[in-house]
């Protein structure tokens, strides 16, 4: 041992020393492509090997400069006698469930979990919010989806199963119809309950904007099926109801109608990813409203988007609907979401961040597997939704997980504790405390607390 360094001493100048003394050409094979995203089982952390000078010693994370074929060079400095071991900081997972989704267009294949790489709405904050120290794939403006899903395979309700969530909307490409209409390819048939569409009075609720059917993908998209990307409450039925035609409009009679429809027809969810006019005020929506939060329906609506109007509108503004604004990757109100103390929740909706935002990122949109360029034949990793009615279908998938989940015990499972449950366990930002206008409202939807039975709203 004398005649080498230290363990607080040893820099990779040494390291190289130390592997070419025994000759070990370990530069020579091309550097690892494993990092601390990976799901091989060989992830490790990048630019560290792990060196233990003698059995029972703490080993040191020596840092290595990027590029380095880590796993090269730790084999070539074991073989020195003043070495125990030496190998990349390899990267363990709890056995918690991951979806195998490779995060590419269908029907390609692809790592699995690649998902991840995508879907940053989906992960947890982790050390981003809390300190510490994490490698797991984590986003500062993240939902944590997956603690989420955990806690309801425990529950044996995995994916929200059996929880009908009710979409109001463009319609969705539930199926295929003809030469015009094709089912997106990572929606599965078996989600779906028979639907209506108000707007051509028949049956058959399918898209001819997109809007529906990405709304639809972030509620329930398949999951753990090897294609494509995942969704939140992938075990729910979903009930189509098309309200909406082909530019994106819908009069107020026929929503009322989907409102009704919905409700008696059993859902536990009605999503509204839709707005009026500021200021307007609709007293048979209020109804219909009324109706269906009587029958048991957690009502989620977009607050809306700044641009497209002027103030938070109906029917999110409705005391009986859970409002919701839109938030970043980077964690801030969105540029497009109001600051408005009539945002209930704020939900992953995507885009860029306000100017004051104090975290910076890609600030990316909602990726899903959906209609491309608004064809109901061409479907694919969609990169142009954002929006507050992006952040509305995280709300609905929650909430029905709540509804699944059990948390709620003793009968006390109706549209008020759902709300509740979902506000109390949000993550305010420090920035925002105190800021009743800060436009997060009570914070970001947080699934995996929301469900976490030790939890108690104080």
């Amino acid at each position: 041992m004398s005649a080498y360094p230290s363990k607080r001493t040893l820099s990779f100048a040494l390291l190289l020393a130390m592997a070419a003394a025994f000759g070990m050409a370990w530069a020579s094979a091309p550097a690892s492509a494993a990092d601390a995203g990976s799901t091989s089982a060989r992830a490790y952390v990048p630019g560290q090997v792990l060196v233990q000078y003698a059995e029972g010693q703490t080993p040191q994370a020596i840092p290595v400069p990027e590029g380095t074929n880590v796993e090269a060079l730790a084999d070539a400095i074991e073989g020195n006698p003043a070495i125990e071991s030496a190998t990349p900081n390899y990267i363990a997972r709890t056995s918690g469930w991951l979806p195998n989704d490779p995060g590419l267009n269908p029907p390609k294949r692809g790592p699995a979990g690649n998902w991840q790489t995508r879907q940053w709405n989906f992960l947890p904050c982790l050390s981003l919010c809390s300190g510490g120290a994490s490698v797991a794939r984590q986003s500062r403006g993240g939902m944590n989806v997956i603690r989420g899903w955990q806690r309801l395979r425990k529950a044996r309700r995995a994916g929200a199963r059996g929880i009908r969530i009710a979409v109001l909307d463009t319609g969705i490409a539930y199926r295929s119809l003809g030469k015009q209409f094709r089912r997106n390819p990572d929606l599965a048939p078996r989600t779906f309950l028979p639907g209506y569409d108000f707007v051509e009075r028949d049956r058959i609720p399918l898209d001819l904007n997109g809007h529906g059917t990405h709304i639809a993908s972030t509620i329930a998209q398949a999951t753990d099926n090897r294609r494509g990307l995942t969704g939140i409450a992938y075990g729910a039925r979903v009930i189509p109801v098309r309200v909406m035609d082909g530019n994106g409009f819908g009069t107020t009679l026929n929503i009322i109608r989907g409102i009704r429809w919905a409700a008696k027809r059993g859902a536990r969810v009605i999503n509204m990813s839709l707005n009026f006019a500021c200021g307007e005020s609709i007293p048979a929506l209020d109804d219909a409203l009324r109706y269906a939060n009587g029958q048991g329906a957690v009502l989620v609506g977009s607050a809306g988007n700044i641009g497209s109007q002027a103030c938070p509108s109906l029917p999110a503004t409705s005391p009986r609907v859970i409002s919701v604004g839109g938030s970043t990757e980077s964690g801030c109100v969105a540029d497009y979401s109001f600051k408005s103390n009539q945002i209930d929740v704020t939900a992953p909706g995507g885009g860029t961040a306000r100017p004051d935002c104090p975290f910076s990122s890609a600030n990316r949109p909602i990726f899903q597997v959906a209609m491309v360029s608004r064809i109901p034949r061409w479907y694919g990793i969609e990169r142009s939704w954002s929006g507050t009615s992006m952040a509305a279908a995280h709300v609905s998938a929650a909430a029905a997980a709540v509804v699944a989940s059990g948390v709620l015990r003793n009968g006390r499972v109706n549209p008020s504790t759902v709300r509740q449950r979902l506000k109390a366990t949000a993550r305010l930002p420090e920035f925002a405390a105190g800021q009743p206008d800060s436009g997060f409202g009570a914070g970001i939807v947080d699934l995996g607390l929301a469900l976490n039975p030790k939890f108690a709203a104080r």
